[in-house]
């Protein structure tokens, strides 16, 4: 299956850096284009499928909504959602560049629609805040998962009255920080809870297998990797928005991606924000990463008889 790249070029579900200012990771589309990206992947057969592009940033949270940027993140969602559906149907397999991590809730509508899909998280941190678990909601980049699995407040976790999007025993939550806030709920609500500790202790080939019999169980349509590149250690990839010592070396990332791209039905990066990255070497190791990763995206996967992805 080819791919189809799509870029999402969003910054909507982060706070301000700093007052005043924008999140810089709308920019990195066209920041990981300039560093060739998209002709490296033009290269393995992909093609440009086009961008979405995404409302106007606004710091303060709009009267009634619970977290920033709320309509906007919507209404971008459901059009996103329609580009990777298009691309599914297609029979191709979409790579969306974003942006933030609420781009991920696109894909998970996307699938639920289509059935019951399973959910790689591979993330640095949990994202798995939510109006159950903390006072402090308002980001959505860091309470994507939560609000995918349906945890969220209804306007973005129920979309389409599908929630949850994404069951949670068919999530794995992999390459969290040791010290992660929500690690205990995060581990007794999903289907398994990997840190970056646990993917040391067992090893790549372990690890890959305790993700598999999640998201690849006999009963499931497919699975989806979202990539938050933050999930590398800072002294690899300080160019993110919340930088915390304790991630995987790219060595570590590049090989689970590896092993679970091919029978993936399409996969998103996000969180890389070309503002802090003004030599661009970042851009050009993330280029390298995400090639070398994401190679075989979606070469594993057939077309069911029912015009859904399955492993074949």
């Amino acid at each position: 299956m080819a791919i189809d790249l799509i870029a999402a070029p969003s910054n909507l579900g982060l706070r301000p850096p700093e007052p005043g200012s924008v999140p810089g990771t709308a920019k990195a589309p066209e920041a990981l284009r300039e560093s060739g990206l998209f002709g490296a992947f033009a290269r393995l057969g992909a093609r440009d499928a086009g961008t979405e592009l995404a409302a106007r940033y606004r710091a303060a949270v709009e009267p009634g909504a619970t977290v920033r940027n709320e309509t906007a993140i919507i209404d971008h969602s459901r059009r996103l959602t329609g580009r990777i559906d298009a691309a599914i149907g297609a029979g191709r397999t979409p790579f969306v560049i974003g942006g933030d991590c609420s781009i991920v809730l696109a894909p998970a509508l996307a699938l639920r629609r289509r059935g019951r899909f399973g959910l790689v998280y591979l993330d640095g941190h949990g994202d798995f805040r939510h109006p159950g678990n903390s006072d402090e909601v308002g980001a959505l980049g860091g309470e994507a998962l939560a609000a995918a699995v349906g945890l969220h407040a209804p306007a973005v976790s129920d979309l389409d009255g599908l929630r949850p999007l994404i069951q949670p025993r068919d999530a794995v939550q992999l390459g969290a920080r040791d010290d992660e806030v929500d690690a205990i709920e995060l581990a007794e609500t999903l289907g398994a809870f990997l840190p970056t500790s646990a993917v040391r202790t067992d090893g790549i080939e372990r690890t890959v297998e305790r993700v598999r019999a999640v998201v690849a169980a006999s009963d499931l349509d497919g699975y989806w990797i979202h990539l938050d590149v933050d999930a590398l250690d800072p002294e690899y990839m300080p160019a993110v928005d919340s930088v915390d010592a304790g991630g995987l070396d790219p060595a570590e990332l590049v090989a689970l991606l590896q092993a679970l791209a091919p029978d993936a039905i399409g996969a998103d990066v996000a969180i890389f924000d070309p503002d802090l990255d003004p030599t661009g070497e970042y851009a050009e190791s993330l280029t390298a990463l995400l090639e070398a990763g994401f190679a075989e995206l979606g070469t594993a996967t057939v077309v069911s008889t029912r015009g859904q992805e399955r492993h074949g």
